[in-house]
């Protein structure tokens, strides 16, 4: 299989183009390359452009997922290119990709990394790099927007039926400390909710970057029943317990290190000690670490330990306060 490595277009180069552009002979190159990168199972590769230049090999080798932004931009894209076309190609294809999500789905709510799921961390429910947020929201999309008015209806309540189960497993894998609400792993266990370890690096832990994710987009459903509300609260003062401050990070001879400043804007940890709020760390080893300077140069150069997530979700979280946000998508019982 040859694959063409992902730097090129992605869906949000075309999702302000008119109807006229996706009738357009360039809009339906795009639209036949993206045919021909879909694979038997419905989806579409991870980490390769699927938009610039179509697909030759055989196609029992592509292996769909929903990691890394996969499928659902692909989706996006023949939504648009159907309804400015009516080329039935088009919104078979789409059809298929949004039954390879639907079917993908736990019976406990979550989604894995791909389906079938694989033996190892992918088959756990993942919210790793925001794939089941991801996930959700193209859901919404398709059971409220006028966009996907040629969704069968059967689908589009497939759609609402599986948020909701989406919902509920996001409310079942946050964790409690003590008997408190926090936040949430990166993955969690597809059947007892429980947190589970990634790769090595990436162990048991409350999650900085993933929680954050998921938290605005608990506060972007218009009306929240009781216990997203409760789990919005608990998860914003978690950030606010586990906000760093007079630490920034830096580059020295090459090399990411932490430097004190007490000038440095609030940060978080990617990851955190569940019984203890600590920041940790870990190389391919898998063995904790408390200190970002006692990992390997190459994990502490090619991964983002520590970022300003928390600042996104306080922001968000006063406009939610204020109700002037949770109307940006209406929950799909609206």
């Amino acid at each position: 299989m040859s694959a063409v490595a992902l730097a090129a277009p992605g869906w949000r180069d075309y999702s302000d183009k008119s109807v006229e552009w996706f009738r357009s002979d360039q809009a339906v190159r795009v639209a036949e390359n993206i045919l021909s990168w879909q694979s038997p199972a419905g989806g579409w590769l991870k980490n390769v452009d699927t938009m610039s230049t179509s697909f030759t090999g055989d196609g029992n080798e592509l292996n769909a997922t929903f990691d890394n932004g996969a499928t659902t931009g692909e989706l996006r894209f023949l939504a648009r290119a159907f309804n400015a076309t009516k080329n039935a190609r088009y919104r078979q294809a789409f059809l298929r990709g949004l039954d390879y999500i639907l079917g993908a789905q736990y019976a406990s709510g979550g989604w894995p990394q791909s389906s079938p799921p694989g033996r190892d961390y992918t088959r756990h429910i993942t919210f790793n790099d925001n794939t089941m947020v991801r996930l959700m929201e193209f859901l919404r999309e398709v059971s409220v927007s006028p966009d996907y008015d040629f969704v069968d209806d059967k689908r589009r309540s497939d759609a609402v039926e599986s948020f909701d189960r989406g919902i509920q497993c996001i409310l079942k894998c946050q964790i409690r400390v003590d008997g408190q609400l926090t936040v949430w792993c990166a993955q969690h266990d597809e059947i007892d909710y429980s947190p589970r370890p990634g790769r090595a690096y990436e162990l048991v832990s409350l999650s900085g970057y993933e929680s954050a994710a998921i938290l605005r987009f608990l506060m972007s459903i218009e009306k929240p029943i009781p216990e997203v509300i409760g789990a919005v609260k608990a998860g914003v003062r978690w950030f606010d317990s586990a906000k760093l401050s007079g630490i920034r990070l830096a580059i020295t001879d090459g090399d990411m290190v932490v430097v004190n400043d007490p000038n440095a804007p609030l940060i978080w940890a990617r990851f955190y000690e569940i019984e203890t709020y600590r920041p940790i760390f870990a190389d391919r080893d898998g063995v904790k670490k408390y200190h970002l300077s006692e990992i390997s140069s190459e994990r502490r150069n090619n991964y983002a330990w520590y970022g300003y997530w928390g600042r996104n979700v306080a922001e968000d979280y006063e406009r939610w306060q204020a109700g002037t946000i949770g109307t940006r998508h209406k929950s799909p019982k609206e």
